[in-house]
């Protein structure tokens, strides 16, 4: 039986059906169990808290059976038995079959990458048919981990996000009805990583590829801390904000999603520079640059 986190939330087991690769860094790993059929969610930018073995294991290591207690003794096992907890949205929820999609940034698996991949990128790099996972997911359609919510009045939408945030991005757009005014940045490291998105919406989609500006900075790339690569004077993203001509709106609606440090700033453009009203920019910091997850989650933020 399943162990209740909160009142939205439950653990379920699933194990991994099948992957695909989307592009040099990118994996889709499509998830199933018979626990799935118990997930719900209404949500386009669904978070989600996936818990991956250590290699060597057979399943990760996370004691469920201590009910409400599982947190505090999940943080007291050893390192190397501890499962490795990762933050990802979903992109997609299917049924008959029960079936659920998560892609992965794979950075640092290249040979030569020059920053170490993390635990996350190595599993999803050798995930095959059968791996068992475990999943703190939605038990009520409606919850709190979902983000994307615009006004009823919405007249313009308008997105970016980098690759951590392409799967909600994607799935948001899909989603979004004929007639609805869209502009939406995606930021990715390689041509090779940009994917067709279809939608129904008056959507304008821009991608930012970071390889044709000669550099990787601000990218998943640099996400751990021995990484070498200078800071960027300016995210890419903000520059090619700054120039975008927004068509007239009214009520504008805004969600950026990424690296902390890059939606902050653009937090601050859509806020102070075009006069956004604040409470109609959702921003969410799916990573910080030079931290972990680990030590994101020990700083608070």
């Amino acid at each position: 039986m399943a162990t209740t986190v909160a009142v939205s939330f439950r653990f379920f087991a699933l194990q991994v059906v099948r992957t695909r690769r989307l592009g040099p860094s990118l994996v889709r790993v499509t998830f199933g169990g018979e626990e799935l059929r118990d997930f719900r969610s209404d949500g386009r930018d669904q978070s989600l808290s996936l818990f991956l073995p250590h290699p060597g294991q057979d399943a990760p290591v996370v004691p469920v059976e201590l009910g409400d207690g599982w947190w505090q003794g999940w943080r007291e096992l050893p390192d190397d038995v501890r499962a490795v907890m990762r933050s990802y949205t979903l992109r997609a929820l299917r049924r008959d079959p029960d079936e659920i999609d998560i892609d992965f940034v794979l950075h640092g698996v290249e040979p030569g990458a020059p920053v170490p991949a993390g635990p996350a990128s190595r599993w999803a790099a050798t995930a095959r048919a059968g791996d068992r996972v475990l999943l703190i997911g939605p038990a009520e359609a409606d919850n709190r981990a979902i983000r994307f919510r615009p006004p009823a009045d919405t007249d313009l939408v308008v997105i970016w996000g980098d690759e951590t945030a392409l799967p909600a991005v994607s799935a948001i757009v899909e989603s979004l009805p004929a007639g609805t005014r869209a502009r939406v940045w995606l930021e990715v490291q390689h041509a090779g990583d940009v994917q067709e998105l279809s939608t129904q919406a008056d959507a304008e989609i821009h991608w930012l590829v970071r390889e044709e500006r000669g550099g990787a900075e601000g990218s998943p790339m640099a996400l751990g801390p021995t990484t070498r690569e200078p800071a960027p004077r300016e995210p890419m993203a903000l520059d090619a904000l700054r120039r975008a001509q927004l068509p007239p709106a009214e009520r504008p609606y805004v969600w950026i999603a990424g690296e902390s440090g890059c939606v902050k700033a653009l937090r601050r453009h859509f806020v102070g520079e075009r006069g956004i009203d604040r409470r109609r920019v959702t921003f969410v910091g799916y990573w910080r640059r030079g931290m972990s997850e680990e030590q994101l989650r020990e700083s608070g933020e």
